[in-house]
């Protein structure tokens, strides 16, 4: 006997989140050449985009059938499941490590990067947080400006030091 789908909190979503995003792809390869031949710049692109959007529908149709697994909110339920507050805390940290690359650079900004999501991610023992991530971008610096002569961003705040 088939058993019922169950729709998970969030799944509606981001199934139909997937099915804009097909047919936004669909759109752009018709615009990179129209649909002119088989053989033009644009057929397989579309085909690809075509298929994405007939899966898509197929996903959204059978999550609109499925019956929902959980009782309570679906905003509880969400962020308790999908969205747990470490996401959160590691996804505003990764913000902050963009916003500070430009002014701190490159090894000063991914120092604290680093440390902060070791500490967010449950690392308790504080020496090893401090010393991994400065032995591994010693490594970075070492292998890209040294043996690559890649110049890594060095920040506009610390450009005098």
């Amino acid at each position: 006997m088939k058993q019922q789908a169950q729709r998970q909190a969030g799944e509606l979503v981001f199934v139909i989140l997937l099915l804009g995003l097909a047919a936004f792809l669909l759109w752009h390869a018709y615009d990179i050449s129209g649909f002119e031949s088989l053989a033009s710049a644009g057929s397989f692109p579309m085909a690809a985009a075509f298929l994405m959007v007939i899966c898509a529908l197929h996903f959204v149709w059978r999550t609109i059938k499925a019956s929902p697994a959980f009782t309570g909110s679906v905003a509880a339920e969400f962020f308790r499941k999908v969205l747990p507050p470490v996401v959160l805390w590691v996804s505003l940290a990764m913000l902050a490590y963009m916003v500070l690359m430009e002014r701190l650079g490159f090894l000063l900004s991914s120092y604290l990067f680093l440390v902060c999501t070791m500490l967010l991610l449950g690392s308790r023992r504080l020496w090893i947080t401090l010393l991994v991530p400065a032995v591994f971008l010693g490594v970075i610096h070492l292998v890209f400006e040294t043996l690559f002569s890649v110049i890594l961003p060095a920040g506009t705040w610390l450009q005098g030091i």
